[in-house]
């Protein structure tokens, strides 16, 4: 074994005790005197400082990377996962489970989320747990501030309201004078042609797109068959939509409360309407 051994020496003499005491460097801090000072610059009579520490912005890369990672800890062996972080204003959480993995679109309130929540929304992800969907249902109530707070960014829409044979804007406005006092703000429009020629199982009549405040009418309304008072039906539920919030139950989304379902009864041809549609609901899926 090497060992390490502080080496003998003898007594200094006076000459080298001289000597030392001329190699001594000036304490920090400490300016030096006589000719040593005259070959030092002004930063030599700087005080030492801390280092500087920089900062660098967290980029969106980074968000997406530590929420995968999270994630990846609960998800089966050989799944992947594909990730993106939004900041919309309608959809929280959007999920499409294939064979080989799952493919998540996730607002970003849920970037920092503690652990509690990332196992929640790793058992919604894989297996739908309703348990899990109610405490995200929470979470999300519990930061609306977070999308309150984000500027809207319209999209540029092209709205096409003349019909062949409706005018949507025509019935939206005096809809809107007598039944929601004109305060109502929506804008409306004719929704894109199929092109199928196949006959439909179902058809959406109507919807409301809550961000952009943009409701949109099948066109297989526009028909001359189709009356005036059953199109203005239709409109007028899509506007209940603009004017009741959504509520959350038990971690599900009620677009149809009751408050919703009663004042959709006030409009005056409700009866007819819902007659005119169990008669004529098979006609309209040939369309």
């Amino acid at each position: 074994m090497k060992s390490h051994s502080r080496p003998e020496t003898s007594a200094p003499t006076e000459a080298a005790r001289a000597s030392d005491r001329q190699l001594n460097l000036p304490l920090a801090g400490r300016k030096p005197s006589g000719p040593a000072a005259a070959s030092l610059s002004r930063r030599d009579f700087r005080p030492e400082e801390a280092a500087r520490q920089v900062r660098l912005p967290r980029s969106p890369e980074d968000d997406v990377d530590r929420v995968a990672v999270a994630l990846s800890l609960y998800l089966p062996p050989g799944k992947t996962l594909e990730l993106a972080l939004t900041n919309n204003h309608y959809s929280m959480i959007s999920v499409r489970r294939k064979a080989d993995g799952y493919r998540l679109r996730l607002h970003r309130m849920f970037v920092g989320a503690g652990p509690r929540i990332v196992r929640a929304l790793a058992r919604y992800l894989v297996h739908n747990d309703r348990r899990a969907s109610t405490l995200l249902g929470e979470y999300i109530e519990e930061h609306q501030h977070i999308i309150r707070q984000q500027e809207r960014r319209p999209r540029n829409i092209r709205l096409r309201t003349a019909g062949r044979h409706h005018d949507l804007q025509a019935i939206y406005d005096r809809l809107n004078a007598q039944m929601f006092g004109g305060v109502l703000e929506a804008r409306i429009t004719w929704g894109p042609a199929g092109g199928s020629t196949r006959r439909r199982r179902s058809i959406k009549m109507g919807s409301f797109a809550v961000e952009d405040r943009v409701i949109r009418i099948h066109p297989a309304l526009d028909q001359e068959s189709v009356p005036e008072f059953f199109v203005a039906w239709i409109i007028f539920h899509e506007m209940l939509h603009g004017k009741h919030e959504v509520r959350r139950t038990n971690g599900r989304r009620r677009f149809h409360t009751v408050e919703f379902l009663a004042e959709e009864r006030t409009f005056p041809d409700y009866a007819r309407a819902n007659a005119w549609e169990k008669a004529n609901l098979d006609r309209l899926l040939r369309s």
